[in-house]
């Protein structure tokens, strides 16, 4: 759990907004985009994953992540189980949890394709939840493993967290020699709270 800490006082580092209260730091970091922007971006950035996902080989899925013990596999069935975790949370009304987010990957995705097809039916459960939410797109509070937090932070927040793991992947195969195709562009970071940087050091 990272932890910000000033003086014999600390704050949990979960939320941006939480550190720059704690810091006492004039800046507004409430998300940049609408919901609906949101949601626009994030098919296009599941697409481009989909896309990806069925570049990788085979042969590179038990292959560790530069400096973190995860596969590629799980690195990659991660990117769709993010936005699972908080559909399945948003549409029941249970709390997001985090062993949901961090759950490993089912029965099919054996195969770079057989994640590239749990990412499909993802990418197509959440558009048609977008569509019958209408209006009420991102509104309101849900429940999380950080606390009760408004629907579009956690909107944005699922956008993000995903968009870097795709990230990740596009150099993952740069790793494995394979050329992306049609690699994400910086337009696709852009009002997302993210940074140039792809791995942590």
């Amino acid at each position: 759990m990272p932890v910000v800490s000033r003086g014999g006082k600390f704050v949990f580092a979960q939320l941006i907004k939480d550190v720059v209260q704690f810091l006492d730091i004039k800046e507004d970091v409430g998300p940049k985009l609408s919901p609906a922007e949101l949601v626009e971006r994030a098919d296009f950035i599941w697409e481009s994953a989909i896309r990806y996902c069925k570049q990788m080989p085979d042969t590179s899925l038990d292959k560790e992540l530069p400096n973190r013990p995860r596969s590629y596999r799980v690195l990659m069935h991660h990117i769709f189980q993010v936005p699972t975790c908080f559909l399945e949370a948003r549409t029941s009304g249970d709390v997001m949890s985090y062993e949901r987010l961090v759950a490993p990957p089912p029965e099919g995705c054996e195969t770079s394709n057989g994640i590239a097809q749990f990412g499909e039916n993802l990418r197509a459960e959440f558009a048609a939840w977008a569509k019958n939410e209408g209006e009420k797109l991102g509104q309101g509070k849900m429940p999380t493993y950080y606390g009760e937090q408004p629907t579009h932070e956690v909107l944005e927040r699922t956008v993000w967290h995903s968009t870097q793991h795709v990230r990740q992947v596009m150099s993952l195969l740069e790793r494995e020699g394979v050329k992306v195709d049609q690699p994400l562009g910086k337009d696709a970071i852009a009002g997302l709270p993210l940074t140039d940087k792809v791995w942590d050091d």
